[in-house]
């Protein structure tokens, strides 16, 4: 079996993008013609406790097969249950099991914002999400240079997209704060070789500016992380693996739920 990297996904995905190019002006009409989404800001805002935002999640090239059978309608509304603030879904169908169709049907069926996480790089992905009505997408600093960044993070704020970005190093951290994003995600996975360090996500937590929400993703595996995250100054976590494993998803978002919010100080 062929390693799986970032750039082979990568690579996957500008192959996904080049078949679109065709659908141009469909997928403009349909983005153009779709509701408006919930805003996602909705689900970052003010409370005194941390923002669970849970995943629809079948498998990753970390951990391999995680839930398969997935219902991602009955996962998503049993996070809502739970407590969960937003729904991200992955939509990658080759590395994570995922689809469009997962997303369009969660935003059918559940009131809170919903996140469209995916490798994005071009801005047809972004009227894919806008027509599938999505509340937000992910932006990743490694996948793309800061120009593009900016320019894609612009495209989707134009099209009433919140644009979650994310960074794994304290320069990526720059980088992810110029593109003028509605939250910075602090990865604590490598994408580079899939490892988890903790230790360095909560440092870089620290550092993300307090006007920005700061969002604490990977290696969350249960309420002391969450705890943890929350110390570094942390507003919410995205959790996937750990809660659409378990067979009581609402209860296990629940788990993770009502930690209360420390905030970060001002950078120098």
């Amino acid at each position: 079996m062929p390693l799986i990297t970032l750039e082979s996904i990568l690579e996957a995905t500008r192959t996904r993008v080049a078949a679109l190019r065709p659908h141009t002006r469909e997928l403009e009409r349909r983005a153009a013609k779709a509701p408006d989404p919930r805003p996602f800001e909705g689900a970052l805002g003010g409370g005194t406790t941390i923002g669970v935002i849970a995943e629809v999640k079948r498998r990753s090239p970390s951990a391999g097969a995680i839930a398969e059978g997935l219902d991602a309608v009955t996962h998503a509304a049993a996070y809502v249950r739970g407590g969960a603030v937003a729904i991200s879904v992955l939509t990658d169908e080759a590395h994570f099991g995922g689809s469009l169709e997962d997303l369009e049907r969660v935003v059918r069926e559940v009131s809170c914002p919903v996140l469209r996480k995916d490798f994005i790089l071009d801005e047809l992905q972004l009227l894919e999400a806008r027509a599938a009505g999505a509340s937000a997408i992910l932006l990743i600093v490694r996948a793309m240079d800061g120009r593009r960044l900016r320019d894609l993070a612009r495209t989707a704020r134009g099209l009433g997209l919140g644009v979650l970005v994310e960074a794994h190093t304290a320069g990526e951290l720059d980088t992810a704060v110029a593109a003028e994003p509605s939250a910075v995600g602090v990865n604590s996975r490598d994408l580079a070789n899939f490892t988890i360090d903790r230790a360095a996500a909560e440092r870089l937590v620290a550092l993300v500016p307090p006007h920005i929400p700061a969002v604490a993703e990977s290696g969350i595996e249960g309420r002391v992380d969450v705890e943890r995250f929350a110390a570094a100054g942390a507003d919410l976590v995205l959790v996937g693996t750990a809660v659409a494993r378990t067979k009581d998803p609402a209860a296990a978002v629940r788990d993770l739920c009502g930690v209360p919010r420390q905030g970060r100080p001002p950078r120098a």
